[in-house]
């Protein structure tokens, strides 16, 4: 089933092409990349959640990753469109 998002598609596809072409421009190897999303998560969850809601949302957040990861090779139309 898919995910709802009760944000429009147009400003998350305006937000990943931005973050990747500020990738793009530093000519970030792949997993310094990922290291900085990886980073910047961790901050979003610090710096706004609340202390005991952070270990779940990023259980979630990680299931969700993966889920996505898993089912971006069944479904062509789940599959990122985005490369570096």
């Amino acid at each position: 089933m898919p995910i709802v998002s009760k944000y429009a598609q147009d400003r998350q596809e305006r937000l990943i092409d931005d973050i990747l072409q500020v990738f793009a421009d530093d000519k970030s190897p792949n997993d310094l990349a990922l290291m900085t999303l990886g980073n910047v998560v961790t901050h979003i969850l610090y710096e706004h959640v609340a202390e005991d809601k952070r270990a779940s949302i990023a259980r979630q957040f990680g299931e969700i990753l993966l889920q996505s990861v898993a089912n971006a090779g069944q479904n062509s139309s789940q599959q990122p469109t985005k490369k570096q």
